[in-house]
This record gives C-alpha cells, structure tokens and sequence, in this order.
C-alpha cells in the first residue's frame, strides 16, 4: 500500500508556567482543543481519531488520562488510544493510523501539570531498579554525567553550554507562550552556582505547567483547513539501551538513525526544533543530526524556555510546523526524547507547499 500523505493542520499550546493553580488538566486542554480544531476547520465528531499522551506519575494516580477525555468530549462515541509517553509519540501513533486508512483525521495533544511533585524525583523511578534506581540520582545528577562526559569527549567547555541558553533566552524573549523569557550574557550566567557540576541552573530546563494540542489530516480533510498544511515528509523513532553504562553518553546514536529514516540530510533543512531540555544535549543532537550554523536552532526557545512534561516534544513539532506555516522557511526537523539521558528519541521532517 503506497503511503499516505499526512499533514499538520492545526496546532495550539497554552503558555508554560511554572504552577498552574487555577485550573485542573481539563481546564487546561479545553480551549487548546478547541483553538486546534478550528484552525484545521474540523468539529469534533469529524474527527476520525483521537490519542493523547500524559504520565500517570505526574498525576499521582492511575489512568490519569481518562479524566482528560473530559475535555474531548466523548459522546458520540469516539475512537481514542493513550500513550504512556511525551505527546510526540503519540502524534507517531496517529500517522500511522491515517496510513492504515482507517481515519483522515486525528487530534493528538499533550498535557503534564509537573508542579504537583518533585519532578527530577519523580523521573528517577523510570530507572533500572536493580541497579540505579536504589542509588536514587535524580534527573540533573544524571545529566551532569552526561554533560561532564560529552565535554571530556569532545574539548568543549562551560562556557559554550551557557552560549546556548544565552541564545534560547533571546530567542524565547519574543515567544509569548515561554516561561523563561529573561536574557543574560555568558559571562552573568556562568557566576552563577553549580546544581550539579558541570550544569548551573541555566543549563536546566524550567519545571513547566502545561499543554498542546495538533491535527492532523489527509485526503479531503486537509482542503477544509485555515493553516496553510505542513507535510511529515518523514518521521521515525529509536531507542537506547536502558542501562546507562552500557551506553556512550556523549553521542545519540538514535538519533542519528532516526533522522537517517527520517529523510533529515545535512543541508536540507532551515529551522529544526529540537527537544534538548539541558544544553549539552542540543550540542549531543546538532551533531547527531548534522545540524550546521546555518540551521536556525529552536527559535521559539526550546525545552529551556518551557518545559511542561510529556508536552514538551509535541510542541517542538507544533513551532516548526507553525513556523513553516507562517512562511518561516520551508523544510524543517522536529526532534523529541524521553527518558534519561537522550534514551529515546523521535524525529520528524516537515515540509510546506
């Protein structure tokens, strides 16, 4: 069967913040649903498929995201799936739904409220728990790992993992739906203490409240859309071994094999949004990816501007598709990672008209 053609044709997002007190996760959603539903020019019962993607651990609870469905709207019936994993993968559920012939169209979104615990905490029971897990390191110690053996690696230093979130920071300062919008030089930010040596709090993502929402379609269902359509020209996914010494903590090989799936050649994209919530881990993913000077690089600001778990990685495919859209190039790559370490990671090529 020839593959279908799938295009992005609404996206929305609320701003990130850092707590969300006023309103619950279907608060959140409803209006971001409704934003990208009327962007692609679709009602709710148009919509052939329904999937989600949240954490239960965030929550607190389990099958957190049934209550969320609250939002959607359930009646008639609808035809809905749930991964377990930052919405990105479930955007990759949802194309290869459409490919099946079964839909024309689906509405993905994404939705983590990470204020209600002690995120890096949180993320330490998603360890090895024979070996890992009982030494209990959370989420910025076993990054500084990560960033103190890709410096050792490859000679670079603090200095140019504070260049890249000088540079998100500008870049986020006129994005309105970011959470750390303030700029500062090199030279302030690296006078600034260690959380874990060699990561300062700049080299860290925001703790993030927050959600989003995409459409996608094919056939007939793209015609009735008000954004202009962004095509996924490619989209795969890797993934790495879960044991942390087993593996090189300074490349991503995964992500070079996604991209290499993917279609992303050296070259032969303008802007790429790449999911790196630390700033090595940009630096690990530019080189994975081949990513030259020339690329614009997270110009919304990326996961160190706002970082709302198991949002964060759909909203890098939204911004480069909204991006494109907009007429901010033509072709552009969206990457999204979960799990320590870069251990898994997504990329998807975009493409306009």
């Amino acid at each position: 069967m020839a593959r279908r053609e799938v295009a992005i044709v609404g996206f929305a997002q609320s701003a990130s913040v850092r707590r969300e007190t006023a309103l619950n996760e279907v608060e959140m959603l409803m209006p971001i649903l409704g934003e990208a539903k009327a962007q692609a020019g679709l009602r709710g019962p148009e919509i052939g498929f329904t999937v989600s993607g949240s954490c239960d651990y965030l929550a607190g609870q389990p099958f957190a995201f049934v209550s969320a469905l609250d939002a959607v709207g359930a009646w008639p019936p609808i035809a809905e799936s749930h991964v377990e994993m930052d919405g990105a993968w479930a955007l990759y559920e949802a194309w290869v739904k459409l490919q099946t012939g079964e839909a024309d169209s689906a509405l993905v979104y994404a939705f983590g409220k990470s204020s209600m615990g002690d995120l890096p905490e949180v993320l330490t029971l998603q360890l090895d728990p024979y070996t890992a897990a009982p030494l209990w390191p959370d989420a910025i110690a076993l990054a500084a790992l990560q960033a103190r053996a890709y410096l050792e690696k490859t000679g670079r230093s603090e200095r140019d993992l504070a260049a890249v979130a000088v540079r998100s920071r500008r870049a986020a300062a006129a994005n309105p739906k970011a959470q750390v919008r303030t700029t500062a030089d090199v030279e302030t930010l690296l006078a600034t203490p260690y959380l874990a040596s060699p990561l300062r709090a700049h080299d860290c993502p925001p703790i993030s409240d927050g959600c989003a929402a995409l459409v996608l379609a094919c056939g007939e269902a793209v015609r009735r859309s008000a954004m202009p359509p962004v095509w996924i020209r490619g989209i795969d996914h890797r993934i790495e071994a879960h044991a942390l010494g087993v593996r090189d903590l300074a490349a991503s090989p995964s992500t070079r094999l996604a991209g290499e799936k993917a279609g992303a050649t050296p070259g032969g994209v303008d802007l790429a949004e790449l999911h790196a919530p630390f700033t090595h881990q940009e630096l690990i993913l530019r080189d994975a990816l081949g990513l030259g000077a020339d690329v614009d690089v997270n110009p919304s600001g990326g996961a160190l501007a706002a970082n709302p778990m198991m949002v964060a990685g759909l909203i890098r495919i939204g911004e480069a598709a909204a991006r494109l859209a907009a007429g901010a190039g033509r072709r552009a790559l969206a990457h999204a990672t979960s799990g320590p370490c870069l251990q898994q990671n997504l990329v998807c090529v975009l493409e306009r008209d």
